[in-house]
């Protein structure tokens, strides 16, 4: 098997289980009081995915995760929630991998990409959510983007800027997957 295949198959497992985490991580930390969904599981496994197995498989891993989850446990919600979601995560993993293929392979771009995938996936999660939640028969106010995206948010983000450079970086040093170019 040809170099190129192989790595496609690599890339193609890694999305399925990047994929199967994000479905499973939010039944974990939905057991903690308080905080659980503020960890913003579902994230993890996306931006993971862009990262190492590069935009494309990060946008579509993205975006089917939250509708699927939806389909298989009605969390969260599919309207307006799972498909906002759904843009938001998709975005996230396209961002984060076509800004990691752009910057040199320091340890620093791997916070630029994410930082950078960070905002523009909430941005796309403010502007989707004005449509759905219109469809719904609800306004989608400034102050519940800064709520939903920021201020309700803040464990989930402390949690990415710490775990995730940390686990590419980690990666990267040990040669163990290679990190999408």
């Amino acid at each position: 098997m040809s170099n190129i295949r192989k790595d496609s198959v690599l890339k193609l497992v890694l999305s399925a289980l990047f994929m199967a985490l994000g479905i499973v991580l939010p039944s974990l930390t939905g057991s903690i009081p308080q905080i659980g969904k503020m960890l913003l599981p579902m994230h993890i496994p996306v931006l993971l995915c862009g990262f190492i197995c590069g935009w494309p498989f990060g946008l579509v891993v993205g975006f089917i995760t939250p509708l699927l989850r939806s389909i298989l446990f009605s969390a969260p919600p599919m309207m307006p929630t799972a498909v906002g979601m759904a843009f938001e995560l998709a975005v996230y993993g396209a961002v984060v991998g076509i800004l990691y293929a752009q910057l040199p392979k320091k340890n620093w771009a791997v916070y630029v990409s994410l930082i950078g995938a960070m905002l523009a996936g909430r941005i796309v999660w403010g502007i989707v959510s004005v449509p759905l939640n219109g469809l719904n028969g609800s306004a989608f106010s400034f102050q519940a983007f800064i709520a939903g995206a920021i201020l309700n948010a803040i464990p989930g983000i402390v949690l990415q800027l710490v775990l995730i450079p940390a686990i590419i970086i980690a990666l990267k040093r040990a040669r163990v997957v290679r990190i999408a170019v």
